[in-house]
């Protein structure tokens, strides 16, 4: 099974992601470079917001890769993951045959034309780059699970009707939690791990000045400090990163020069999403 090597070296995957926009410790560009050279999946960990899907979409601008997601939720099951027939076709085609050509009909029916491939299918039959995205999986319910280790050991699935379809290049596979509920151990031992954590002040006014370069450093830095001691208060939902740019930029397109108590009351939507979380900063940062 091919597998071609996207980075070279731990400083190698720094600056490429870094070409991307995404800058990485040298933690996290080593749990990349090594699920890169042993062809392992990467789990990532930690909570919504620090840049978990982000690090795999920059995965894949590096390798010139296709980037494949299966987005998992409360009962996604294997026909949305895996493949499912066209039914609809399926019932055309059957209704378009003569009663006696059932047999030749019937084989017809459960070939590649009626096949729906979906992202884990997706992903294993590509013979580009891919990197495959299994985002949010402590979402799935339990027996998901399962489904996803038979395709990560052996880079396979089996379609009875088909035969079993192995992988000729096998993808650079992340799988992302939030650790609502614990991964099983089985699932864990087939991959590497990196905890992501929301970045340092000092990470965090790089990755500021990187994607909205426009904006002053000073009031870059009491963004930063700002949105920091958010994090520090019990909130609903803690500021992501994206929020916290999304912040620089709403800034920059109002015009405003620095970052007041008024700034932040008129603003403060952009990075809480919450009632609650309103009424807490506003009372905790005195806006009121």
């Amino acid at each position: 099974m091919e597998q071609s090597a996207i980075f070279t070296s731990v400083d190698d995957v720094i600056a490429r992601l870094a070409e991307t926009g995404y800058l990485a410790d040298k933690g996290t560009a080593t749990a990349v470079f090594l699920a890169d050279r042993l062809g392992k999946p990467l789990l990532i960990e930690g909570p919504a917001g620090v840049g978990k899907t982000e690090l795999a979409r920059a995965v894949a601008q590096c390798g010139s890769a296709e980037l494949v997601r299966l987005q998992c939720y409360e009962g996604v099951d294997e026909s949305r993951a895996l493949y499912e027939w066209n039914h609809a076709k399926q019932i055309l085609r059957i209704q378009a045959s003569s009663e006696n050509h059932w047999e030749e009909t019937k084989q017809d029916v459960f070939s590649e034309e009626f096949l729906l491939s979906r992202p884990l299918l997706t992903a294993i039959r590509r013979t580009e780059p891919t990197v495959l995205l299994i985002d949010e999986t402590d979402k799935a319910d339990v027996e998901i699970e399962g489904l996803l280790l038979e395709v990560l050991s052996d880079f396979a699935v089996t379609v009875p009707e088909l035969g079993t379809i192995v992988a000729t290049r096998k993808p650079f596979v992340v799988l992302t939690s939030n650790a609502t509920r614990e991964l099983s151990e089985a699932l864990k031992r087939r991959c590497l791990y990196l905890h992501l954590d929301f970045p340092d002040e000092d990470l965090e006014r790089r990755i500021l000045a990187s994607r909205v370069p426009e904006l002053p450093a000073a009031i870059a830095e009491q963004m930063v400090r700002t949105i920091h001691v958010l994090r520090g208060m019990q909130l609903k939902k803690l500021p992501s990163v994206a929020e916290t740019i999304d912040w620089g930029r709403t800034l920059l397109a109002l015009g405003m020069n620095k970052l007041d108590d008024d700034a932040i009351r008129t603003t403060l939507g952009v990075v809480l999403k919450h009632r609650a979380d309103h009424v807490k900063a506003s009372a905790e940062l005195r806006l009121n």
